[in-house]
């Protein structure tokens, strides 16, 4: 195995070697690397490595964006000035990189009209296409018509 340390001069070492060393400075050998040829150990102090990790574990998590996704709601026989002011929000949710989930709820008979559903969604993603693109294609999942639209990179 390939061992690398502090107190140790970088080269390929025997197992009980490593083990050895590590026990003579009062220290663990922890693989590091076990997929590499040879794989890689390094003699540390085990609790003060695993406390490394987690800080660093903790500090990838807060660095990660966290996607927020808004819901906008419509029924097939959604008016022209309802569309054009939950148009307006849908705007302002991607200009703050948010994603859009945008659905169409049918009730009762109104399952008829998927056509109006499929022509009032595509209606909004062509109206938001300056600002965002959908994920997929809307698709039907019960009684509601839905799409997920994210925002475009430079739009922020």
């Amino acid at each position: 195995m390939r061992l690398v340390g502090d107190n140790v001069e970088p080269n390929i070492y025997d197992t009980s070697q490593a083990l050895a060393m590590a026990q003579a400075q009062n220290l663990d050998l922890v693989e590091i690397a076990p997929t590499a040829d040879p794989p890689v150990c390094k003699i540390v102090d085990y609790s003060k490595f695993k406390y490394e990790q987690k800080k660093k574990a903790k500090e990838m998590k807060q660095k990660a964006q966290k996607v927020i996704v808004k819901d906008i709601r419509f029924s097939p026989n959604t008016d022209d000035h309802d569309f054009d002011f939950k148009l307006k929000h849908a705007i302002s949710f991607l200009k703050e990189a948010s994603k859009v989930k945008v659905y169409v709820h049918f009730t009762g008979r109104e399952i008829v009209f998927k056509d109006r559903g499929y022509a009032l969604i595509g209606r909004f993603i062509e109206a938001l296409e300056e600002f965002g693109k959908p994920d997929e294609a809307p698709k039907m999942e019960g009684k509601r018509m839905q799409v997920i639209i994210s925002p475009k990179a430079g739009k922020k």
